[in-house]
């Protein structure tokens, strides 16, 4: 009782003596506790007691083709940096999503479902566990006969084996004979400095959250078989026939796009090595998953490009396809636009990895290296899709970030870097089209509830409709509204003092804040509470229109709250006309109305307000005619 009288007493004083930055803004309770126990900072930085788990992974992967039964063994080295002991040792396997008693955001049908993980052996420190997982959904626990002391190591050994969905959604089987093997493996889940165990199930919707670990991996495929995974392969001579792996090595060093593997070569089996069976070695650090796709028909493109000019690092870039996936004939040449670009513009941070596949499935999906897009027949659509996927090796994947609870945190940043790469490949007529219809238009136009909830809300919490625009189109306006704000050089100052600070780590939102505050020295708790902690939406209206002499003021009603950029456009009776633009902080102080003063001696036509991306739910009321 002393303990918790004392903690409550250190969280007052903490809260009451720190910087203004974050007061203002709501705090879950956990949230708080971290911050008084500094593990985290409100200068946004990591505090001087943050730690975080990790893990070494050494896997042994088999896929059979036949049987399409994934198995294997592993290794796990799990460090205990906390300061609690651990008496349970969380597992979890996404995969288990396929179980027909899983449960799950949506329908599905009967080629989605399978039995799930069968673990066939679990050790923890040498002492075996009776543990098969067949009650488990896609979270178990282990509890465990010594727990686990701070500061401390546990040895997993894990042997197991699950059958690869008829139905591909995020992996599974593409066709007979190609295979998107993803959350393939049973792995620790998180424990960390503000929820301890992640027990949050995976229901399909909400995406991931997993430690930044080493993995080591060796998939054992048939002949003829190629793999593609994440991570740089350690044996092509071992794999592939001579002339096939000195085509791959070139490719890692060439601006070329160069064809590895055609229709025809892969057809007669002259790429792998012939053995029954061949063993891919991967390896990959300080990342938070690894996957891998085989295939024994895909033709195979590769190339590379620079990522970091300083160093003159090269990243390879390679695209796996089914023969009538004209979507992917650009792919490398794509891939190496899109790294290229995000390394140089936005965010402005090197591609930190060695490789980028992209390979062709179903889902439209990002995994640390690798994506699994669509065939859609729109090379446009292809592109934007890829490009967005790729976007995501900063967010989630470089970050740390915690969809699962904050999708916002890394779905709004992809969402703005595919819109900002979009203006640079297609203009910005284009881009702002689509942007406004694939992302704005259905959630401005839809006056439901679930639109409105704010943005900071649990993403678990978020029905459909919900979930998507908090996710991908309100999230991505709000970062572009602080963009406006706070003009390009400081938006990217402090984009990237908080991505540097926390890169390899686990932000959570008022990390975001607090970095933001602190880099741009300003306090804009006022803008990140209209944005992420209210229920507001994007409606703005004239309200009335004053002239004296050549003054002229216009009162304009914030009246669905958001603190939006917007033009005010004046056209004067000899057709000309003059654009006024106002950035989100004119709604500092009175979030509802706002003044617009300008001066001018000619007559004045007609003003309209044009929020140009931000769409207005009642646009019928942004113009003031005076005819």
């Amino acid at each position: 009782m002393k303990k918790q009288i004392l903690l409550q007493l250190l969280l007052t004083i903490f809260f009451f003596v720190q910087s203004s930055f974050a007061q203002e803004l709501y705090m879950p309770r956990n949230i708080k506790e971290a911050y008084a126990k500094g593990t985290r900072s409100m200068d946004g930085k990591p505090g001087k007691n943050y730690w975080q788990n990790h893990g070494v992974y050494t896997m042994d992967i088999t896929v059979n083709a036949d049987t399409k039964i994934v198995s294997g063994t592993e290794s796990i080295i799990y460090e205990n940096n906390s300061n609690d002991t651990l008496k349970n040792m969380v597992i979890r396997f996404v995969n288990n999503l396929h179980k027909p008693s899983s449960p799950r955001s949506g329908n599905v049908s009967d080629d989605f479902l399978s039995n799930g993980l069968t673990i066939t052996l679990l050790k923890i420190n040498g002492e075996v566990y009776k543990e098969d997982a067949r009650k488990w959904g896609t979270v178990g626990n282990v509890k465990m006969k010594k727990p686990l002391p701070p500061k401390s190591k546990a040895t997993l050994e894990i042997e197991w084996n699950y059958p690869l969905s008829k139905e591909s959604g995020r992996e599974g089987q593409i066709d007979e004979t190609t295979f998107y093997v993803a959350y393939s493996y049973p792995r620790v889940s998180v424990f960390d400095d503000y929820n301890k165990w992640d027990r949050l199930p995976h229901t399909d919707r909400q995406e991931f959250y997993n430690d930044f670990n080493d993995y080591t991996y060796t998939v054992k495929a048939p002949k003829n078989y190629v793999v593609y995974g994440t991570g740089d392969l350690l044996n092509p001579d071992e794999v592939l026939q001579s002339e096939f792996a000195s085509r791959l090595k070139k490719s890692y060093t060439t601006d070329e796009v160069m064809h590895i593997a055609n229709e025809k070569e892969m057809k007669e089996g002259r790429v792998t090595q012939q053995k029954d069976w061949n063993s891919w070695k991967f390896q990959a650090n300080n990342i938070t998953d690894v996957c891998f796709a085989l295939s024994n028909h895909y033709v195979w493109d590769a190339g590379s490009v620079v990522v970091d000019t300083k160093t003159n690092r090269r990243t390879s870039t390679q695209a796996a396809y089914d023969i009538k996936g004209t979507d992917f004939i650009n792919s490398v040449k794509n891939n190496n636009y899109a790294l290229a670009w995000f390394s140089n513009n936005w965010p402005g941070i090197p591609y930190p990895y060695s490789k980028m596949t992209a390979f062709q499935g179903f889902a439209d999906m990002e995994y640390p290296m690798m994506v699994n897009d669509s065939q859609v027949g729109d090379a446009v659509f292809a592109q934007l899709v890829q490009d967005h996927e790729i976007a995501h090796t900063y967010f989630p994947f470089y970050m740390g970030i915690n969809e699962t609870r904050y999708a916002f945190m890394d779905e709004g940043w992809a969402t703005t870097f595919e819109y900002l790469i979009g203006i640079a490949e297609h203009g910005k007529e284009a881009a702002d089209k689509f942007y406004k219809e694939f992302r704005v238009d259905y959630y401005i136009n839809d006056k439901s509830t679930e639109e409105d909830q704010p943005i900071i809300s649990m993403s678990t919490q978020v029905s459909d409709a919900g979930y998507g625009n908090n996710s991908y189109g309100k999230a991505s306006l709000s970062y572009l509204a602080l963009k406006d704000m706070l003009g390009d050089d400081q938006f990217k100052k402090s984009l990237h003092f908080y991505m540097d600070t926390w890169n390899g780590k686990h932000p959570i939102p008022w990390d975001f804040f607090n970095c933001i505050n602190t880099s741009s020295g300003k306090n804009l708790n006022w803008f990140f509470n209209n944005w992420f902690f209210t229920n507001n939406h994007i409606d703005l209206a004239i309200d009335k229109v004053e002239s004296l002499n050549s003054k002229t003021n216009i009162s304009i009603k914030n009246v669905g709250g958001f603190a939006i950029p917007f033009d005010v456009v004046v056209v004067y009776n000899d057709d000309s006309k003059e654009t006024l633009h106002q950035n989100p902080a004119i709604w500092e102080t009175n979030q509802k109305n706002t003044v617009i003063s300008f001066n001018s001696t000619k007559k004045i036509k007609l003003i309209s307000i044009d929020n140009g991306i931000f769409m207005d739910a009642t646009p019928l009321n942004n113009v003031w005619n005076n005819q």
